[in-house]
């Protein structure tokens, strides 16, 4: 029984069950809204991993010497803030259920 409770208590607060019901009534199936959503993770994903990279080139030494590599507080920390960011599909399916995400389908 503890072993439950600690696994319970590291869960994501975004986690929670979702009506599946609702998801597709949003498209009409439930297949394209997780097609939908699963497209919008893909490019949240895209785009977090740019700013990480792109923050954590500011710290990169264009040196010869391997032997001088040094800890820099600073890039810990932004490493630590995004290992603490919620899953982009988490953000994908609260996007999704707040209509803050705009899809079409294509016309055949």
């Amino acid at each position: 029984m503890s072993t439950s409770k600690r696994s319970l208590a590291s869960v994501n607060p975004l986690v929670e069950t979702r009506d599946v019901i609702a998801i597709k009534n949003r498209t009409g199936n439930l297949y394209e809204s997780i097609t939908v959503m699963s497209r919008r993770a893909s490019q949240i994903a895209v785009t977090m991993k740019e700013e990480l990279h792109r923050k954590l080139d500011e710290f990169t030494v264009h040196g010869d010497n391997l032997e001088e590599i040094h800890e820099n507080k600073e890039q810990i920390e932004i490493s630590r803030i995004y290992e603490r960011m919620a899953n982009p599909a988490l953000q994908s399916i609260n996007e999704f259920a707040e209509d803050k995400i705009y899809y079409r389908k294509k016309q055949q």
